[in-house]
């Protein structure tokens, strides 16, 4: 049997194996994902390793070759096994480049957390998925409930017309009438809150949404951090 075919061999009995053991989640006490890298990876070095012997170079090239596909091998191996590591240094990266951009990571309980990191101005602003839209908003441990200006409540399926204005609020513009309302869905990153308090101002009276407290009373921590909002479901 070739190495050709031993590789095969490798390949076909690792995904069996795999496919055997889907429910349990590890193959040989190893992770299904980390099992299946490996699978990929041995026969991998087998070819490379064939490769270099059947050339005609002297011992030390095909040592010194040798020795660069295992560095070479060695350094996918550990991309693979830290991906997720290096998925969520990606994201971080991301957050701090575009503040307002979530980062979901997962902590050492093996929960989930989300963190904001603040923008220029010092405030901190998130995307919020409400009704299913995305809407930019600004985190306000100040207001009561949610408040959503007339452009984003459109957005999201309310129809400002329809609404009684019968409420008295304090903006950045000053004083204003607000519509109770109630959102049907509510999120940040995985946190999920459904049946959200919240109102719509004026026209003309609210420049930008804000999330209030009817949301981030519900969390199950809030700590702010130098530059970053910890939030946690």
């Amino acid at each position: 049997m070739n190495r050709l075919n031993v590789a095969l061999a490798i390949i076909g009995i690792g995904l069996a194996l795999l496919v055997f053991n889907n429910n349990g989640g590890t193959t040989f006490g190893m992770d299904n994902d980390d099992f299946a890298g490996v699978v990929y990876l041995v026969p991998l070095a087998l070819i490379m390793s064939a490769g270099i012997w059947a050339s005609r170079h002297t011992a030390s090239q095909s040592l010194r070759n040798l020795l660069i596909w295992l560095v070479i091998i060695m350094a996918l191996a550990t991309a693979y096994i830290y991906r997720r590591d290096a998925q969520q240094v990606g994201d971080r990266l991301m957050a701090g480049l575009l503040p307002g951009h979530a980062v979901v990571v997962t902590t050492s309980e093996g929960g989930q957390e989300v963190i904001l990191h603040k923008l220029l101005n010092g405030h901190f602003e998130a995307q919020v998925m409400i009704n299913g839209q995305p809407i930019d908003m600004l985190v306000d441990t100040g207001a009561s409930v949610i408040a959503l200006s007339q452009k984003d409540a459109e957005r999201v399926g309310i129809i400002p017309e329809n609404l009684t204005y019968s409420m008295t609020v304090i903006t950045a513009n000053g004083r204003a009438r607000a519509a109770p309302v109630e959102l049907g869905s509510v999120a940040i990153g995985p946190i999920l809150r459904r049946d959200v308090k919240a109102t719509v101002a004026e026209e003309g009276k609210l420049d930008q949404s804000l999330l209030g407290m009817s949301f981030l009373e519900t969390l199950g921590s809030m700590q702010m951090q130098t530059d970053e909002l910890r939030l946690r479901d």
